[in-house]
C-alpha cells in the first residue's frame, strides 16, 4: 500500500473545510445524485459549489479515502462467486469484473476495456493480492474465458491447484443481486467519459458499498452504530 498523504497537505489551499469536502465526496458515491444535485444541496446550507468542482474533488480524494479505509478491511471468505458487468464509457462498452464471497461480501473488483482470458486472470492476481490469499473454490456462471483463465493460472502456478472451479448459475445469485447495488448508482451518472475516471469513481462506489456491508473493524473509531456510512467515511477520510 502506498504512504498516506499527511492531511494537512492534503487539504491545504481549499475553499472549503476538510470535512465539508469529505461530505461532498461521499454523498456522491453513496448517493443516487447527480453533481448538479449535490450543488443545490450544497447551495441550500449556504455553499456556493459548482458541479464541475465537486467532480474534482471526488477524483482527487476517492484514491486517499480508499487507502484509509482500507487499513481497516477485514477478510472475507474463500467461496468467491465471480461475475462481470457492464460499464459504459464514451458510448462504449466496458467491462466490471467483481466478486463476493458466499454471505455477499465483496472479494475485489476490476474495470477492464476487455473481455477475455487476460483480463480474467488479471482480475483474479488482483483479488488474491488484496485478500492476502487464494480462494478454496470459483463459482463461475458459464463464461468459458474465465474458466480458462483459472485453469491456466493453476498451470503457471500462480493458483493453487486445490482451487475448486464450479459453474452454477443459482450459486451465482448472490453476486448478480451485488451488481444491483453498483449499478443503480452508476446509472444515474450516465455514463462516464474517461476510462481513468470511471476507474476512480467506481472503486469509491465499491467502498461506500463495502462500508454499508459491515466489512471494516472500527471499534478503533468514536462512532455510534447508528451513524450513516457517509458520514463514517467522511470522519474517517480527514483522520
Amino acid at each position: 500500500m502506498s504512504k498516506l498523504k499527511d492531511l494537512e497537505w492534503l487539504f491545504s489551499e481549499r475553499h472549503f473545510d476538510r470535512e465539508v469536502i469529505a461530505l461532498c465526496v461521499c454523498w456522491y458515491l453513496r448517493c443516487k445524485l447527480s453533481l448538479r444535485d449535490l450543488a443545490e444541496m450544497m447551495a441550500e446550507r449556504g455553499l456556493s459549489l459548482a458541479h464541475t468542482t465537486i467532480l474534482r474533488r471526488v477524483k482527487r480524494y476517492t484514491p486517499e479515502f480508499l487507502k484509509r479505509w482500507n487499513r481497516l478491511a477485514t477478510t472475507a471468505g474463500q467461496s468467491w462467486r465471480v461475475d462481470e458487468t457492464y460499464v459504459k464509457i464514451r458510448g462504449k462498452w466496458a467491462y466490471l469484473y467483481r466478486a463476493v464471497d458466499r454471505v455477499g461480501k465483496t472479494i475485489d473488483f476490476r474495470l477492464s476495456a476487455r473481455r477475455d482470458v487476460a483480463a480474467a486472470k488479471a482480475f483474479v492476481a488482483k483479488a488474491i493480492r488484496t485478500q492476502g490469499r487464494a480462494p478454496e473454490t470459483i463459482t463461475l456462471d458459464g463464461y468459458e474465458a474465465f474458466s480458462s483463465a483459472v485453469r491456466e493460472m493453476k498451470t503457471d502456478g500462480s493458483l493453487p491447484r486445490r482451487t475448486k472451479l464450479r459453474s452454477s448459475k443459482y450459486l451465482n445469485n448472490v453476486i448478480e443481486q451485488d451488481h444491483r447495488h453498483v449499478k443503480s448508482r452508476v446509472n444515474v451518472m450516465l455514463g462516464f467519459k474517461r476510462f481513468r475516471n470511471a476507474a476512480v469513481t467506481l472503486s469509491g462506489i465499491e467502498l461506500m458499498h463495502r462500508i454499508r456491508k459491515g466489512q471494516f473493524d472500527l471499534t478503533s473509531l468514536p462512532l455510534k452504530d447508528t451513524v450513516s456510512p457517509s458520514v463514517r467515511m467522511a470522519v474517517l477520510s480527514v483522520r
